[in-house]
């Protein structure tokens, strides 16, 4: 686990300044990045966030585990390059357009080739930090 910061400083759009690597989630704008030591290091790309009734998760999480090619038994729908960081919400590719308004059922769905690279940057125990709220 990682030690989150007592006062964090707020880094532009809300992410704070962390030290160790961080993965930023704006659902406002539905935009996620990843920073090292306050710098900005990959993104920021588009995201595709939780719908009504399956919010994503806002606050301090940690990546938990990973699974490459993952298959959600639950909704019956592939979710490549999951990477699990609050109980069964996920960062994870879709085949399909992140451009819809419904939104996912919790997790945070990106274009396949931002989720590819996205797993080369986070390791379980990296912290992850949500804010906003997604408009409907």
């Amino acid at each position: 686990m990682f030690a989150r910061p007592a006062a964090a400083a707020s880094a532009p759009l809300g992410c704070p300044r962390f030290q160790a690597r961080l993965a930023c989630v704006d659902l406002t704008r539905q935009t996620m990045w990843v920073t090292e030591r306050g710098k900005t290091v990959w993104g920021p790309v588009p995201i595709r966030s939780g719908r009504p009734g399956y919010e994503t998760r806002t606050g301090w999480h940690a990546i938990e585990w990973k699974a490459k090619e993952h298959w959600s038994t639950l909704y019956n729908a592939p979710m490549p390059y999951s990477q699990f960081f609050s109980g069964g919400q996920a960062f994870h590719g879709t085949y399909t357009t992140i451009y819809t308004p419904s939104g996912s059922h919790g997790c945070v769905n990106l274009h396949l080739r931002d989720a590819r690279q996205l797993w080369n940057l986070l390791t379980p125990g990296t912290p992850v930090y949500i804010w906003g709220a997604r408009r409907t």
